[in-house]
């Protein structure tokens, strides 16, 4: 099977990655950075290496666990975008992604994607939960998300008052960190991927003497020198780049019409008609008009935002 396609659907779905970085040539590029993981993962012996190297596990197979990289919720409620979601032979599954930054409260997303990649696993009717596979999410940071200097920390359910005892609902979370500082406690496979993930260089790969690493380094270096994933980086680049300054046009538009509203409202608290504002602020008379009359609807609080909002929703004609 073929790995999924992206979609702009996916826009609307939650991501684990957002950045706002500038620009960076595609040579520049480490496994790290998010459009790098995403066609490096569309590899499966690269997805198999990223969670042999991430569990210290050695697996057989892997394949595709479905055609989209994209998970729908109920209408109206969240999807999820993965970066890679495959199944082994025996039928556990691994959903893997990368987080370069900490852009939000990362457990509980896990939890959130936990739930929506089960919900699709059991057929209607089915009321045995027996057929849930063994599920693993493995998120790779590139910050210490929990402050204590691990390379990989492990989370499974268990009892408080009996720690020992594991609660066996066949879900295992993986944070790794590629800031550990733990180098005795863990193989030193893991160290060597986490160190080529921020650093995806031929001297990172060869002096980490691990063959999966090297033909990692192989493959991304191999799509660093494509004209085609070269141009479409570029074309990647080129909307993200509108995408930005889109949001920043309307950031200042927003704060320009914010502060207006601000001058508006005092000029009521002094007593000051619409049409004296309009001629002391030099702003369209229909327009402070408008700004009147939704402040007037949002008596007695007069909030700001919904100020805004109200002006936003009647758009002058």
């Amino acid at each position: 099977m073929e790995k999924p396609e992206k979609t702009e659907s996916t826009q609307q779905n939650i991501d684990f990655t957002t950045s706002s970085e500038s620009f960076r040539p595609l040579q520049d590029l480490n496994l790290i950075d998010d459009y790098m993981f995403d066609i490096a993962t569309m590899d499966l012996e690269t997805c198999k290496s990223i969670i042999e190297l991430s569990l210290n596990i050695r697996i057989q197979e892997i394949r595709w666990q479905q055609s989209q990289k994209v998970i729908h919720n109920l209408p109206g409620k969240r999807g999820i975008r993965l970066d890679f979601y495959v199944r082994d032979i025996n039928g556990t599954v691994f959903n893997v992604e990368m987080q370069k930054r900490n852009g939000g409260n990362l457990p509980k997303r896990t939890r959130y994607y936990s739930a929506l990649l089960d919900a699709p696993l059991l057929k209607k009717g089915e009321k045995q939960f027996d057929q849930l596979p063994e599920t693993y999410i493995i998120v790779i940071c590139g910050f210490d998300l929990f402050k204590k200097g691990k390379y990989r920390y492990r989370f499974r359910y268990h009892c408080d008052e009996e720690p020992d005892l594991i609660l066996q609902n066949g879900l295992t979370v993986v944070f790794l960190n590629t800031k550990g500082r733990n180098d005795v406690e863990v193989e030193p496979e893991l160290i060597a991927f986490l160190r080529f993930v921020e650093n995806s260089t031929a001297e990172e790969a060869h002096q980490s003497k691990d063959l999966r690493i090297q033909e990692m380094y192989g493959k991304i270096n191999t799509l660093k020198n494509s004209e085609a994933v070269e141009a479409d980086y570029m074309t990647a680049e080129e909307y993200k780049r509108m995408i930005t300054e889109e949001a920043q046009r309307i950031g200042m538009q927003r704060g320009r019409q914010l502060k207006l509203i601000s001058l508006v409202m005092r000029k009521i608290a002094k007593g000051c008609t619409p049409a004296q504002t309009a001629d002391m602020l030099e702003e369209d008379p229909a327009l402070i008009q408008r700004i009147y009359d939704a402040i007037e609807q949002t008596a007695p609080e007069h909030d700001m935002e919904k100020i805004y909002d109200l002006l936003a929703e009647d758009p002058e004609e």
